[in-house]
């Protein structure tokens, strides 16, 4: 039998780090990464109208839901990349279990024991003129009112319906 020798070859090559950044429209959520001469360029002159069907939560109810962050990342990258924030429409179309994410501290307190991680997001989201739309129907069957919820959460006949009224006005659907 051959003695069979293995010889280590190294292979150098350059150390890419991929780093995280704060938005320059919502800083303290929405992190980002740059992304340096993309083939598919973001047209900078036309609105971009979205709407997120958020649907969903997430088992540690002491963290923000990330659906919810990703308006503010979608914030962040395009006003990054010089988008005007003028031009950003965004709408989040909250029913399900997500629909819990919208209580008020004292309500939230009451149900998981904490205050609510998203206060502070969806304020911020408002502010930036996001549009922060409940399910009545799932408010309804839910039995969340609107004194249990946060103040920038506006009530909807459904989600369905903010929906389709959304997107009958150009925004585009974004689901997860």
């Amino acid at each position: 039998m051959k003695n069979i020798r293995f010889t280590s070859i190294f292979i150098v090559m350059p150390l890419l780090i991929f780093a995280q950044k704060k938005g320059a429209v919502i800083s303290n959520y929405g992190k980002t990464y740059e992304v340096s001469s993309p083939d598919f360029k973001t047209d900078l002159q036309s609105d971009l109208k979205v709407v997120f069907d958020v649907g969903r939560t997430f088992e540690d109810n002491t963290k923000v839901n990330p659906l919810f962050n990703t308006a503010a990342r979608y914030l962040n990258m395009h006003v990054d990349a010089g988008v005007s924030h003028e031009k950003l429409k965004v709408a989040l179309v909250i029913h399900g279990s997500a629909a819990y994410d919208i209580l008020n501290n004292a309500k939230y307190q009451e149900k998981y024991k904490v205050d609510n991680p998203n206060a502070d997001l969806i304020a911020a989201l408002s502010e930036k003129g996001v549009q922060i739309i409940l399910c009545g129907q799932t408010a309804a069957y839910r039995q969340i009112t609107k004194e249990d919820a946060l103040p920038e959460i506006k009530f909807a006949l459904s989600a369905m319906t903010a929906l389709v009224q959304l997107q009958n006005e150009n925004y585009r659907l974004i689901n997860f």
